[in-house]
């Protein structure tokens, strides 16, 4: 299966993308705060076959987060549950939103990086891997051959 990964897309980017949705693996929205040296971060993302929990796996959105006030999280939880619904399930610095709505468009990624932006003052990228997919496929639907981090060994 050939992989491929894209990185430190723009929400702009993501919207213009046309692909596949059953070709993406997994996505990321990667908000970091000014300054950046502080390392205030907050990441959403989705793994089209489950995020590791212990010893399974769970299904839907899950967002992580790095020296942002607990105070902050329930605001942040309150905005994804809201939008993609799921039951909370807690884990260290990770919220999962089991069985929560699961987007894979370009259009749909985009779109959430950009509300995050506006509503937790963060400046986002977002990376998308793909599988079983073509060069040829990947021009076609918009991806950028300067954003393209090969994967070691496939």
């Amino acid at each position: 299966m050939t992989r491929f990964r894209y990185w430190k897309l723009t929400s702009d980017d993501a919207k213009k993308l046309t692909h596949d949705v059953e070709k993406i693996l997994n996505w990321e929205i990667k908000g970091v705060r000014k300054p950046e040296s502080d390392a205030k971060f907050i990441g959403v993302f989705l793994y089209r076959n489950g995020t590791p929990y212990n010893y399974e796996t769970i299904n839907g959105i899950v967002y992580y987060h790095n020296n942002i006030d607990r105070n902050e999280l329930p605001d942040i939880t309150k905005f994804l549950k809201n939008r993609f619904g799921g039951e909370v399930v807690e884990k260290d610095d990770r919220i999962f939103l089991k069985n929560s709505k699961e987007i894979y468009s370009g259009k749909e990624i985009g779109e959430l990086a950009e509300e995050c932006d506006a509503k937790f003052n963060i400046k986002s990228v977002i990376s998308i891997e793909l599988a079983d997919v073509t060069q040829d496929d990947l021009n076609k639907w918009g991806y950028p051959n300067s954003k393209l981090l090969p994967i070691p060994g496939k």
